[in-house]
C-alpha cells in the first residue's frame, strides 16, 4: 500500500546469522554545518511540515507554492555534483544520519531489510505507534518475522487480483456511481473533501465489510491518532483515544464479513504474537495514501488527452463489472506515485556497523532516502512527463530508481490490492464521464510537470461524456 514502506518477502529472523551485506563502492561524505542546515531547512522541514502520516491542507499548499520538491531535488543533485555519490552524512538529534545520492545506494539500502537496515527506525516507531503498536513496520525480529508473514498471507502478496477482487470491484464501482451521481445533481464538481468521503467508504466496505461503510467515526477516531503520529517524538501517546478506536475497530472485525480482508484476517492462521487486529491499522492508513494518488491520476488524464484515449480504449473492450488488470490504468496510477510519492522519505536505521567503499557508519544511523530525488532525476528522459508506457515497456522495471511501492524485501504487500482499487475507480470515473480540471495550466503536457502537487486544491468539472 502506498504509504506502506514495510513488508515484502524475505523473512529472515534476526535469531538467524545473517547475511553478508554488499558494499557500496562509495564511500561516506561528511555534510558541512552549511549543508546540513541547508538540508535541514529545504528538505527535511518541509517535508515535515506537509505531514508524514496525514497530510496537512495548509501544509500542502505551502509546499505546491513553494515548489518545495523541486527545490530539495535541485539542492540533492547539486550536494551530489559537488560532493561526489555519497552518501551524504551528518549529526542530528544526537545521532548519526545518511542520505543516499545515488539510485544504486538507495536500492542496497531497501533490498537490505531487516538485517542490517531495519526498517522499524525510531522515529517511525515513534509514530505509528500511535495507532498501530503491533503493525509489522514497527516490529522488530522474531516478531516482524511473524507478522510480516501474516500481511504477505492476508494481501496475498504478490497475487494480481486477490481472493477478494470481485468484490473490491463491486465496492469501488457503487461507490464512484453514487458520487457521480450527486455531482451530477449537484454543481457539478469534484474536490478532495467529495472524493475522498466517497474513497474512505469504499475503503472500509473493502477492508471491515458493508456495514462498516459509514462509520465515519471509525475513521474520525484514527485520523486524529495519525494527527499525532505526524508529531512523532513531540506528541504524548493517545493511549484512551487509541482504546477506543481498537473497540469499534474489532467489532467490525468480529463480523469477518466474506469477501472483505476481515474475513480473509479471520480465515489465516496466525502465529500467537501476530495480533491479526493490531495489523489492520496499516491498511486503512494505506488505502488513504491510495486516495491521493487516484485523485491526482485522474488530474493527469483530465489534461492528458492522449493518455485519456488511451485508458478509454483499453476500458471500452473489458468488462468493468469483472475485476480485470487493466494495464494501462495501472500504469497511469503507478506513473501517478512516481511523479508525487506519497512516502517522499523511505527510512531505515542500521542494527550494525555497515561498510561504505574505504568507510563504515556506526550502527543505528538513520538512512533517509528521498524518492523524490530519484523519480526525477534529470538523466531520466521522462523525469518530468507523464509517460505511463514505461510501467508496460520494462524501462520501469529496469530503472533501479524507480520504488513507487518501496523496494526490495520491504515492498509494499498490499501493492495489486491498491492497484486494482484505485484502476478499478479510474475506469469507473472515466466511463461515461469527461473531467475538465480548475486550473488546466499547471499540468499541461508541452511543459514539465510541477514536483509538488497539492491535491487539497484539486477541483474537477465532471461533464456527462
Amino acid at each position: 500500500m502506498t504509504s506502506s514502506d514495510g513488508a515484502g518477502a524475505a523473512r529472515t529472523r534476526s535469531s538467524a546469522p545473517a547475511a553478508p551485506s554488499p558494499t557500496s563502492p562509495n564511500t561516506p561524505v561528511r555534510a558541512s554545518g552549511r549543508d546540513a542546515a541547508r538540508l535541514a531547512a529545504q528538505v527535511v522541514a518541509p517535508t515535515l511540515a506537509a505531514g508524514v502520516i496525514v497530510r496537512r491542507r495548509t501544509g500542502m499548499a505551502l509546499a505546491e507554492r513553494c515548489a518545495v520538491d523541486r527545490r530539495a531535488t535541485a539542492l540533492l543533485t547539486g550536494l551530489r555534483e559537488r560532493h561526489g555519490p555519497g552518501p551524504l552524512t551528518l549529526d542530528a538529534a544526537g545521532r548519526a544520519f545518511a542520505i543516499p545520492l545515488t539510485a544504486e545506494d538507495a536500492a542496497r539500502v531497501l533490498a537490505g531489510a531487516p538485517d542490517p537496515y531495519s526498517p522499524a527506525t525510531r522515529e517511525k516507531r515513534a509514530a505509528l505507534e500511535q495507532f498501530q503498536p503491533h503493525g509489522v513496520l514497527v516490529s522488530q525480529g522474531g516478531a516482524r518475522d511473524e507478522r510480516r508473514a501474516f500481511n504477505e498471507a492476508v494481501l496475498e502478496y504478490r497475487t494480481r487480483l486477490h481472493s477478494s477482487a470481485p468484490a473490491v470491484v463491486r465496492t469501488v464501482r457503487e461507490e464512484t456511481g453514487k458520487l457521480l451521481g450527486a455531482v451530477t445533481a449537484g454543481d457539478g464538481e469534484i474536490d478532495w473533501r467529495r472524493f475522498h468521503a466517497m474513497w474512505n467508504k469504499a475503503v472500509r466496505r473493502i477492508v471491515l465489510g458493508d456495514a462498516a461503510r459509514d462509520d465515519t467515526a471509525l475513521t474520525a477516531m484514527l485520523d486524529r491518532l495519525r494527527s499525532a503520529g505526524n508529531w512523532s517524538f513531540a506528541a504524548p501517546r493517545r493511549t484512551a483515544l487509541r482504546d477506543r478506536f481498537e473497540r469499534r475497530l474489532r467489532a467490525h472485525l468480529d463480523r469477518a464479513e466474506p469477501g472483505a480482508l476481515a474475513g480473509a484476517l479471520a480465515r489465516t492462521p496466525a502465529a500467537p504474537g501476530v495480533d491479526p487486529a493490531g495489523q489492520v491499522p496499516h491498511w486503512l492508513f494505506a488505502f488513504d495514501a491510495a486516495a491521493i494518488v487516484a485523485f491526482r491520476a485522474l488530474a493527469l488524464l483530465s489534461t492528458h488527452s492522449r493518455q485519456e484515449d488511451q485508458v478509454r480504449a483499453e476500458t471500452a473492450v473489458a468488462d468493468l463489472t469483472e475485476p480485470s488488470l487493466l494495464p494501462y490504468t495501472r500504469a497511469c496510477v503507478l506513473e501517478s506515485v512516481r511523479l508525487w510519492p506519497t512516502t517522499p522519505f523511505l527510512l531505515r536505521e542500521s542494527v550494525r556497523e555497515t561498510r561504505w567503499g574505504s568507510g563504515a557508519l556506526p550502527a543505528g544511523t538513520g538512512f533517509l532516502i528521498y524518492a523524490p530525488l530519484f523519480h526525477r532525476d534529470g538523466s531520466l528522459p521522462y523525469a518530468d512527463r507523464f509517460t505511463p508506457e514505461i510501467w508496460l515497456d520494462g524501462t520501469a522495471r529496469d530503472t533501479e530508481a524507480l520504488m513507487p511501492f518501496s523496494a526490495g524485501p520491504a515492498r509494499c504487500p498490499g501493492e495489486d490490492l491498491v492497484l486494482l482499487a484505485t484502476s478499478t475507480a479510474l475506469a469507473a470515473l472515466l466511463e461515461r464521464h469527461r473531467h475538465l480540471p480548475e486550473r488546466p495550466a499547471r499540468l499541461r503536457p508541452d511543459r514539465p510537470l510541477p514536483h509538488t502537487l497539492d491535491h487539497f486544491g484539486l477541483r474537477l468539472a465532471a461533464l456527462p461524456h
